[in-house]
């Protein structure tokens, strides 16, 4: 059989947004300051490093300080510092001026762009992972076949010995919504900017619908109103009202990196109980200072006797038809148990994301994995006979708290990986490499 041997690595990362980029940098770290490398590769299916480019909204800030950056709160002298990105960028002087530790969500993203630049030798990009299948030697799993796809269709292989997997999340469609999915006419929010959708809106008074009760659904009726000043907006969500989220700082210690500790040590129900408490930090709550607006937003309709924004709270969609008039959905108030029925030029799906804890193209390798935990490194739990370390970034959050899908535990959380990887991957290679490994790998 004829092959094309790749190099081996020590470890492969899928996908290659601020997780794995920190994690990127963390390994970078240690073999400039401690001269231990780690052979590593990233794959990202994405032509570019782009971070959340759906919801880059023009005057949109970043929730947390810029200190939560991917490496200061590990190493504040790093080179990957957002300090240091704008002393290069030569905006220091004039970001202090501005008086603020949040920065606007583009300059965030460029920022991230900045840095994953620094590493480009290091991704292959527009490469998807469709299947990893372990490569045995005797008795045991030794090695990682990652096989990949690229834009063209090519097929590709790459040989791990370990495996860090930070691939982010779904868009979540809720299932009243799955059979128009594909109607250029609705949107989730993760392609907002980047969609059709503006093609629908060329009436002279469009109406749109934004479904959900969160941060993104706030910002984007904000924009909708702002890009559209003559469209009718109206705001759909279960809850009796927007929620502001918390944000306070005894509530924020939350995100600590020591959180994780005692979070990761308690009892699967009371992890439960701990979420529930604070789920008023990230889901389906709105920042404060947002909520004003929205609210001064539909004051000032009042005076002018226009209503341009209008909220429906306690509203469930029980039902979504796409016709040549538009979409028409059947909403339902819960309270009164009333329904009825309107037709819109667009809809945006602000629903959140789901997470798959056990990505799918893992699929192969699941029969070596024992329990549904993660260890404290975010390593999945196998039989001794599986040698790689499979570790997973970003879909935890039942074992190590709210955190974990946040950007707050990104340097920690990269330097508990990066010390794992580096201490195995020493063991790994051993004295030589297996000569037939590559040969096995392609058979």
């Amino acid at each position: 059989m004829t092959y094309h041997p790749s190099p081996e690595y020590d470890v492969v990362g899928v996908g290659f947004g601020p997780s794995n980029l920190a994690l990127a940098i963390a390994l970078d770290d240690c073999t400039r300051q401690q001269r231990v490398s780690c052979r590593s590769l990233f794959v990202e299916r994405q032509p570019h490093f782009k971070w959340h480019g759906g919801m880059l909204l023009p005057g949109s800030s970043m929730q947390i300080s810029f200190l939560k950056d991917l490496v200061s709160l590990r190493d504040p002298t790093s080179p990957f510092t957002f300090i240091n990105y704008l002393h290069k960028s030569g905006r220091l002087l004039d970001f202090t001026n501005c008086k603020t530790f949040y920065p606007s969500r583009i300059e965030f993203n460029d920022y991230l762009r900045w840095a994953a630049g620094q590493f480009s030798s290091l991704v292959e990009y527009g490469e998807t992972v469709v299947a990893v299948e372990p490569v045995g030697s005797g008795q045991s799993v030794v090695a990682l076949r990652v096989s990949t796809r690229t834009e063209d269709g090519a097929e590709r292989v790459h040989i791990a010995r370990n495996l860090v997997v930070a691939v982010g999340g779904v868009p979540h469609v809720p299932a009243g919504f799955r059979a128009i999915a594909g109607d250029p006419r609705v949107v989730h929010t993760s392609a907002y900017l980047e969609s059709p959708i503006t093609a629908a809106l060329n009436g002279e008074a469009p109406r749109i619908a934004v479904v959900g009760g969160g941060q993104s659904a706030a910002e984007v009726t904000l924009d909708l109103s702002e890009r559209f000043p003559n469209a009718h907006v109206d705001l759909i969500f279960r809850g009796h009202a927007l929620k502001p989220s918390d944000s306070s700082p005894f509530v924020n210690e939350i995100f600590n990196p020591e959180y994780t500790d005692y979070f990761h040590s308690r009892e699967e129900s009371q992890r439960g109980a701990i979420i529930r408490s604070f789920r008023n930090t990230n889901y389906a709550v709105v920042d404060p200072e947002l909520l004003d607006q929205l609210y001064r937003m539909t004051y000032q309709q009042r005076v002018s006797g226009t209503r341009k924004l209008a909220l429906h709270p306690r509203s469930e969609i029980v039902g979504a038809e796409a016709g040549p008039e538009g979409i028409a959905l059947e909403l339902l108030n819960k309270d009164e148990d009333v329904r009825h029925r309107a037709t819109y030029d667009a809809i945006v799906l602000a629903t959140g994301y789901e997470r798959s804890p056990f990505p799918a193209f893992l699929d192969p390798i699941s029969r070596y994995v024992e329990g549904s935990g993660l260890d404290r490194d975010y390593r999945v739990q196998t039989s001794p006979a599986f040698r790689p370390r499979v570790y997973l970034q970003g879909c935890s959050e039942t074992s190590h708290g709210l955190s974990d899908t946040l950007l707050s535990v990104l340097p920690m959380r990269a330097q508990e990986i990066m010390a794992s990887l580096v201490a195995t991957s020493a063991k790994q290679r051993g004295p030589e490499q297996d000569p037939q490994l590559v040969e096995r790998v392609y058979s």
